[in-house]
């Protein structure tokens, strides 16, 4: 951690409790950018793609240039866009195979062909593999308001978006878009519905409605216990502002979350069975989640890292409880950093969400990374406030995974880095600088093998930023 600290301070801990959508938590480590950092950054992605040329070989070895290996492995893409034949994506249902639980990253949190090509891979996998939720490092509260209205159509999908997505990269056209679909879907198939479900710790508020989830069942099925869990809950109920709740003394948060466990260990030891008492129970148990993680110290820059894993492992579960429950199959998206085997940045993401679900669910994982090799963006230029703005970078520099990928002859291809030619593996396990962008910019590329994050890759030559909400 000894690199981090230099860096990491109490600006960077609040902003890892950050909201950038109604109830999703983006962490960042908020650097204090001189010029002449923002100007190396600038310059390690901007380098031209004439720039590349012969650097694959001289990085794979001398004279053995891997490009020749990655293109017969390489499956060219038709489209990014949803809709029409996906007969491109054949190849990618063998990869899948029988894994329950499909994790697709993004490169950035706002570029369109990543959001558009993550429903298309969706569509793709419910039509032919039986895939029935989308699942997004959102709030679980805030993913339960969408999928309540998937399942009744009440209310308007635009005006949710705008709500549940306030202020993040996901206030988009392209989640609007999917979520419509989803809708449609469920209109024309309602024996079979589609789910949209939230992994993450409830944040920018877990409000008075959603600890009504946990108490409407006691009161309804349990009054006896609900003095005792009205108790628990005072003090707690309702979050309505995280960073007002991390200005309260820090022993205060820690007795607010400990009588979030003791309400969660009370609802779970109710004698109770069936879909109502799974939930009612789950739901106070991403209460004692939420309380949990905001116990974090802003003074003490040295938790973040352990704070960031306790993160990741709760998305996990999350994940497992849900995909458990439901039977169905989940098609989970978040960023590189989070559905990989391993992040870009191991010191301030020492185990990721793909991991721990690696560990739980062996095969039945199955992590797809995103590269780009240029194009626009949305990130911010400090994450805590303001807003996401467009950037744009060039072509990928020498040394970088993506100049190489994007020397392969077709413009947008995905492949298998577990079956790919020896050559190919042999170069996809080394770790080389691949940019990977969040809640701020500029960011430097970090190195990463990516055979060892992630199963399947897709490479875009080019994407652009997402499209905002129309009024």
């Amino acid at each position: 951690m000894s690199r981090h600290r230099k860096r990491i301070g109490r600006r960077a801990l609040l902003a890892t409790a950050a909201v950038a959508a109604g109830a999703v938590l983006v962490p960042v480590t908020v650097r204090t950018a001189t010029a002449d950092t923002a100007h190396n950054a600038r310059t390690a992605i901007t380098m031209s793609s004439a720039d590349a040329t012969g650097t694959a070989g001289t990085a794979f070895g001398a004279g053995r240039s891997p490009v020749r290996a990655l293109e017969r492995a390489a499956h060219p893409l038709r489209t990014t866009e949803p809709g029409g034949s996906t007969a491109d994506l054949r190849a990618l249902s063998t990869m899948v195979g029988d894994a329950e639980v499909v994790g697709l990253g993004e490169a950035t949190h706002g570029s369109h062909e990543f959001f558009t090509m993550k429903q298309r891979v969706f569509r793709h996998l419910v039509e032919t593999k039986g895939f029935t939720t989308f699942a997004l490092e959102l709030s679980w509260s805030g993913g339960l308001r969408i999928d309540d209205y998937l399942q009744t159509g009440k209310g308007d999908a635009r005006r949710l978006a705008e709500e549940v997505f306030a202020n993040s990269p996901w206030e988009r056209e392209e989640f609007v878009d999917l979520i419509e679909w989803m809708r449609d879907y469920n209109r024309h198939h309602p024996h079979r519905t589609l789910h949209f479900m939230g992994d993450d710790i409830g944040a920018p508020a877990v409000d008075d409605a959603f600890f009504g989830r946990v108490t409407d069942y006691v009161e309804e099925n349990h009054p006896e216990a609900l003095p005792r869990l009205d108790e628990l809950y005072t003090g707690l109920r309702p979050i309505d502002d995280v960073f007002a709740y991390l200005g309260k003394p820090l022993a205060e948060r820690k007795r607010l979350a400990a009588d979030a466990q003791r309400a969660l260990e009370l609802v779970s030891g109710l004698k109770g069975s069936g879909e109502a008492f799974a939930w009612a129970g789950q739901n106070a148990r991403s209460i004692a989640q939420t309380a949990r993680f905001l116990t974090m110290n802003p003074d003490d820059p040295d938790t973040l890292a352990g704070f960031q894993r306790f993160r990741d492992e709760v998305m996990a579960q999350n994940v497992l409880w849900w995909q458990q429950q439901t039977g169905g199959k989940v098609l989970l998206s978040a960023h590189n950093d989070h559905v990989g085997y391993l992040a870009g940045d191991p010191e301030l993401y020492p185990k990721t969400q793909g991991s721990f679900l690696r560990d739980a669910m062996g095969r039945r994982y199955l992590p797809i990374g995103f590269t780009f090799d240029r194009g626009s963006f949305l990130s911010k230029e400090n994450a805590l406030g303001g807003e996401w703005k467009k950037y744009t970078v060039g072509a990928a520099g020498p040394g970088r995974n993506e100049a190489t990928l994007d020397q392969v002859r077709y413009r947008d291809f995905y492949l298998d880095t577990r079956r790919a030619p020896a050559a190919a593996r042999a170069w996809l396990n080394v770790a080389r600088p691949t940019l990977g962008i969040g809640t701020q910019f500029p960011e430097e590329p970090r190195d990463v093998a990516l055979a060892k994050s992630y199963d399947v890759l897709i490479h875009l030559h080019e994407v652009r930023e997402a499209d905002k909400l129309k009024p």
